[in-house]
């Protein structure tokens, strides 16, 4: 019988305000044999979960959130869905790691990230960090970055030779990421932001800016091959005039991006190589959650916010 060793975590006790999180020990995971366990050092706290938190979806959608997650609080309590941190120990059945790799990965809907410790499938999101990446730098690069990857696949990027592409909202954790995947498949980049946001998109290598607080970016002549909304802020129907006819409008309000290790690899790739760099914008540790989730409600964030699990 193995004796429960207890852990910090960071529990989502009801739907609300970031009040609703609490840190608390619960039981440190024992790795199946087909799992490793590994230490968490940094997460992130995204736009997912501050919208599982707080359940910000409207009509319906609210109905089907609460089947999903949970009816009167998440059935998963510890949020959290990108880590990075060292495998502590490793199942029988184990091959592809070994104690003392540093991993970074992905969980989905499985959450848990908040927390000293998880144990997840050899199998799953998950592998060696880059080599040239800090614990913050190898967690904030995965949700912005999976995230873009999937919504500009959608759109078929991969298809267009040099595609002209319009970001909107280019600023955060998925905006920043989408700026660098379009930059891989040698998009023509024009990016809508703030005037607060322009010296970021800048120093990204984007010199076609739109500034929403001084210009109506619907009212543009140039058309676009696609147009990728990072913040769900727009329509379909607000944007048709800027596609050229072929042109596919794609935004992350239009569902959920699937994860695979392929992104995951990807990521890496780009960050060895120095082609895809973690935009940051604060840290926290991990007893100041409650003041990670207040500043990402503010909607203000530049890029993504760390949460610093353990030294």
């Amino acid at each position: 019988m193995f004796k429960q060793i207890p852990m910090k975590a960071v529990i989502c006790t009801q739907y609300g305000t970031p009040e609703v999180l609490q840190i608390q020990e619960v039981s440190k995971p024992i790795p199946k044999d087909n799992q490793i366990l590994v230490k968490i050092v940094a997460a992130a706290v995204n736009s997912g979960d501050v919208r599982v938190r707080s359940l910000d979806v409207k009509g319906f959608e609210k109905v089907i959130m609460r089947l999903v997650l949970g009816i009167s609080k998440p059935r998963k309590p510890i949020l959290g869905t990108v880590f990075s941190g060292v495998v502590e120990t490793v199942g029988n059945n184990v091959s592809r790691f070994k104690a003392g790799d540093k991993v970074f990965g992905m969980t989905g809907f499985n959450f848990g990230t908040h927390a000293e410790y998880i144990a997840v499938n050899q199998n799953g999101t998950v592998m060696e960090m880059p080599e040239n990446a800090t614990y913050e730098e190898a967690a904030a690069i995965i949700f912005g970055g999976q995230t873009a990857i999937h919504f500009l696949e959608k759109a078929k990027i991969a298809e267009k030779l040099n595609p002209k592409i319009l970001i909107i909202g280019a600023t955060g954790s998925v905006g920043t990421a989408a700026i660098q995947i379009a930059n891989y498949y040698k998009g023509d980049i024009t990016a809508v932001c703030s005037s607060e946001g322009y010296k970021l998109v800048n120093e990204l290598g984007v010199t076609n800016v739109i500034l929403y607080d001084k210009d109506d970016f619907t009212k543009q002549t140039e058309k676009f091959d696609i147009i990728f909304d990072a913040v769900g802020t727009s329509s379909k129907k607000q944007c048709e005039n800027l596609l050229n006819k072929n042109g596919i409008y794609t935004s992350v309000s239009s569902g959920y991006a699937s994860e695979n290790i392929q992104q995951l690899q990807l990521l890496k790739e780009l960050f060895e190589k120095e082609e895809f760099k973690a935009v940051i914008d604060r840290t926290f540790q991990m007893d100041e959650i409650i003041k990670a989730h207040q500043y990402v409600d503010t909607g203000r964030k530049k890029g993504n916010v760390v949460l610093r699990i353990s030294e």
